[in-house]
């Protein structure tokens, strides 16, 4: 080692902020410079027209992958003016895609998740080599382009504008990516989730790229996570022995409310979907917990009040009511907590009460007045029990 002194101050120390700092470290943004990245940006820029079009601000939401390698987002929502205006609840447009600070907004049960990040379009901004935001509005169509998170030019009136609304387009930057294409069909699953969990979203997906022509996909569903839960059974090729059973419920106890459904089919496969503020739970967490406690609860009660289970037999807990069983469970909270900062994991404690008594109350009822659907459910839960 050498003898000279080995000195670290103020002047070894490199501050990066904006711009800068997310294209020194794209990874730290948007998860990887990978495909995983790509899509990321994509549902970073989407999440705001997502929640335009929830509010009631706009009627619906377009995703398209163009041809030339970029993405278009467009809404036909209020047209979110560049700079601060009275009638907007944020930051103006031109703040979104230059502040970082501008996109991590306050998220309660009325929004959505639509990207796990949350940092907004300020990011997608940055990485691109290109950004083009088209704002029209009051009858005027107002343009401002970007290069690499940078303004080119003031935002210019581009002529009249016929409707409203706002779209972005941006081309990520190739020489921060291995890749530039996205995949349409996790896309297509992200977006397609997305509408299942909030009924009556109305999002588009066209991709303009394959030769053969457009390829299109639009998703609206109706009857929420119940049209969740059939479609899962669908997917899975398998034949249900049950009817559909859901429920919306508000609980102050949670602050937030849930939206459960369930049925059971012919597989001996368990697919159980966990959802908090439209966001996936690959690894459960509270509310999973909750609906798992009020099934076992509603099965074992009913079980044993018409004699299929007798008073020295075990409970049907939650380890034992999987088979065949196909569910859906989706909170929506003011305020989310996680396990670890992957938000794999939902930990709001009063959850798992609430949502257990609310999945115990509707199947217990469910249960009575179904009672040969129910005998049938609980005898092939105790028939592949004793087979195990």
């Amino acid at each position: 080692m050498s003898d000279e002194a080995i000195t670290y101050d103020a002047g070894h120390v490199q501050v990066l902020t904006g711009v800068e700092a997310v294209r020194k470290r794209p990874g730290m943004y948007i998860g990887s410079t990978g495909e995983r990245g790509l899509h990321e940006m994509v549902f970073q820029v989407a999440d705001r027209a997502v929640n335009e079009a929830l509010s009631g601000r706009a009627g619906s939401v377009g995703v398209t992958l163009m041809a030339d390698g970029g993405v278009r987002v467009t809404d036909d929502g209020r047209g979110i003016p560049f700079g601060a205006a009275e009638d907007t609840d944020g930051p103006g447009l031109e703040a979104m895609l230059t502040d970082l600070s501008a996109g991590a907004r306050p998220r309660d049960r009325r929004s959505v998740t639509v990207a796990l990040f949350g940092t907004g379009p300020v990011v997608a901004n940055a990485l691109s080599s290109r950004l083009t935001a088209e704002v029209r509005r009051e009858g005027v169509c107002w343009v401002q382009e970007y290069a690499c998170g940078v303004a080119v030019a003031p935002p210019t009136a581009a002529g009249p504008a016929s409707g409203r609304g706002t779209t972005i387009t941006f081309r990520p930057d190739t020489t921060l990516f291995g890749t530039t294409e996205c995949s349409f069909a996790v896309l297509a699953e992200h977006f397609r989730e997305l509408a299942f969990l909030n009924r009556g979203l109305d999002i588009s997906l066209t991709d303009e790229r394959p030769p053969g022509g457009l390829q299109t996909a639009r998703f609206r569903f109706q009857g929420g996570v119940r049209d969740f839960v059939v479609s899962l059974g669908v997917r899975a090729g398998t034949h249900m022995h049950t009817d559909v059973i859901g429920f919306e419920r508000e609980d102050p106890r949670m602050a937030g409310t849930m939206e459960v459904a369930l049925r059971w089919g012919s597989s001996r496969e368990e697919r159980v979907r966990s959802f908090a503020n439209s966001m996936a739970t690959p690894c459960g967490g509270t509310h999973e917990a909750g609906l798992r406690d009020g099934v076992a609860a509603a099965l074992d009660a009913y079980a044993r009040a018409c004699g299929l289970l007798t008073a020295a037999e075990p409970a049907l807990g939650a380890d034992r009511i999987g088979e065949d069983l196909t569910a859906v469970v989706s909170v929506k909270l003011d305020r989310l907590e996680f396990v670890g900062a992957t938000r794999g994991q939902l930990d709001n404690a009063p959850v798992r009460a609430c949502v257990a008594e609310a999945v115990r109350a509707h199947l217990g009822a469910w249960l009575e007045e179904n009672p040969e659907q129910a005998e049938a459910v609980i005898t092939r839960i105790l028939r592949a029990d004793s087979l195990d």
